[in-house]
This record gives structure tokens, sequence and C-alpha cells, in this order.
């Protein structure tokens, strides 16, 4: 599994991950039905990635995008990610709130963005990450790149990344529970 050159002591050190939506977790693409309600497509890969990151990485997540997060906020609730930002123009201001909020250092947190204004948040983390189709200005700063593209397993293969180097990949199957 390819992590581009990143330290393994630099992925064992991301205690928080933080992830644009439109571009990084959905395809970027927009859905409108006839009564204008909207819809996003979530790959249940990436899903299940971020909670086994979660689970064995005891890594805290967070979701920052600039759009009104109603959609996203729903999609969080079933991964359990409680720290959702949404509308947020300055990401690079947003990002250090939320390092702050979760008592995670800049120092030990990754971001997963694809756009121009992703730019300011990834200068500012440790690890910066997109997804394969990114806009070339993001995929020419960060640090690493996912082989796979936004909203079909770039989240995914970033988990891996991460789990790889913190716990091996995959991670071990949890002990069966007792019946009744």
């Amino acid at each position: 599994m390819p992590n581009d050159g990143v330290p393994r002591e630099l992925l064992r050190r991301i205690r928080l991950v933080v992830l644009d939506v439109d571009g990084t977790m959905t395809d970027g693409r927009l859905y409108y039905g006839a009564q204008g309600e909207a819809f996003k497509a979530f790959d249940v890969r990436d899903g299940h990635g971020l909670r086994l990151l979660q689970l064995y990485g005891g890594v805290k997540l967070a979701v920052l995008t600039g759009r009104r997060a109603d959609l996203v906020e729903q999609r969080c609730r079933e991964l359990s990610i409680d720290h959702v930002v949404g509308q947020s123009r300055a990401k690079g201001a947003a990002i250090e709130r939320i390092a702050a909020d979760l008592a995670v250092p800049l120092a030990e947190t990754a971001f997963m963005g694809d756009d121009v204004n992703d730019l300011p948040a990834l200068r500012k983390v440790a690890l910066s990450c997109a997804p394969a189709d990114a806009a070339d200005e993001v995929l020419r700063e960060v640090r690493w790149i996912s082989l796979r593209p936004a909203g079909r397993g770039a989240v995914r293969e970033l988990c891996e990344v991460l789990l790889a180097a913190k716990t091996g990949w995959p991670p071990p199957e949890p002990e069966p529970l007792p019946a009744g």
C-alpha cells in the first residue's frame, strides 16, 4: 500500500483527520430533485474505512465544508462523526478551531481537500492529502495523493494508509461477543 514517501512516524502520529465534503467525501457532483431537494452520493467503503480508523486507530474525525451541512450531518451521524463545520469560507482559521476544540495539535492532524478553497487548511496541517482528481493547484502542494478519485475510495485509501502504519491493514478481527 503506497504512502508516497510519507514517513511512517508521521502517519503514526496522526490523531485527527478532517475531511472536506464535495470533491473529497463525494465525487463533487450535486443532484437536485424536482422540488429543489439536494442529493449527494457517499461511498460506503469510505465510510467503513472511517469507522475502522476510529475504532482501531483511535483517530478523531471532523468534517469541514464550505456548503450547508444538512445532508452531511446526516451522513456524519451514521459514521459517529460529531464535529461538523459547515458554510466555512475561511478554512485555514476553521481547521485551527477544529484542532483546538478537539485538543489535537495541527502537528498531529491530517486534512483531505480537493480545491483551491482548501489550500489554507491544507497548508496548516502535518499531513495534507487530496483525491487523485483534485484541482492541479492542490495536487502540486499536498504531501499525499490518493490513487483513487473523490467519492470513490480516496478517503478509504487514506484510512488504510493510516491504519497500516498504526495497527496494520487490515485491522485485526474483533473478538466475537458471547451469545446472549
